[in-house]
This record gives C-alpha cells, sequence and structure tokens, in this order.
C-alpha cells in the first residue's frame, strides 16, 4: 500500500504549534492531548511525532524507537488519568474505519463504564 503524508493536517499543525492543544503529556515521540469533542470523561488523543498516516503505516515504517516510545506514551497516558477500572484503546483507519483525521493516533476513553463497541 502506498502512503502519502498530508502535512497540513490538523494534527500535523498541532505538532508544529499552528494550533493549540490540551497536552496531557508529551515525550520525545509523542504527544497526547485531550478530544475536542470528548465521548466519555477521559478522552485523550495520542498521535506519534512522525508522519504517519494510519496504524499499519506506523506499524510498517516507524522505528522501533519510536514504537516504543508511542506505547510509553499510551501507557503514561493511563496513568494521568487514572482510568485503572478500564479504558478503550481506539484507532480508526482510514474511510471505512471513520478516520477522520490522516495522521495516525489513538483514542484513550474511559473514566465510566463503556457500552459495548459493535453491535451485530
Amino acid at each position: 500500500m502506498e502512503y502519502t503524508y498530508d502535512d497540513q493536517n490538523i494534527f500535523a499543525k498541532i505538532l508544529r504549534g499552528e494550533i493549540p492543544n490540551d497536552t496531557v503529556y508529551e515525550s520525545d515521540y509523542a504527544l497526547a492531548f485531550n478530544d475536542i469533542n470528548p465521548q466519555a470523561p477521559v478522552h485523550v488523543l495520542v498521535i506519534p511525532k512522525g508522519p504517519y498516516v494510519s496504524l499499519d503505516h506506523f506499524a510498517q515504517h516507524a522505528s522501533a524507537g519510536e514504537q516504543v516510545g508511542f506505547m510509553q506514551a499510551v501507557a503514561k497516558v493511563c496513568e494521568l488519568t487514572d482510568i485503572a477500572d478500564g479504558f478503550r484503546a481506539v484507532c480508526n483507519t482510514r474511510a471505512h474505519g471513520v478516520q477522520d483525521v490522516p495522521h495516525y493516533h489513538m483514542h484513550i476513553i474511559g473514566g465510566r463504564q463503556l457500552g459495548r463497541m459493535l453491535q451485530g
């Protein structure tokens, strides 16, 4: 599959500091910030700092350091937001996966009992 990264997407602009965000955590490899349209009391987006379009793009082309650093950022967000009772980690990918922003991102959603993810 061919991956073409759009450096004008909203997350690229956030990473460049052109658009403000409500930062939860930042490392050399990732930025985590509160979603502007939260679906639960905790709804944080974790994005890699590299130009990756989707989860599969990131998994295939990110360095081991980037992948480990991203997952460590996810763990830190879970710690900082105190979602020990449980959470959902969601990565929407491309059109059928309803990916709205063409920059890989993981939603960390929790803070309350969540319903079933898919019906039927």
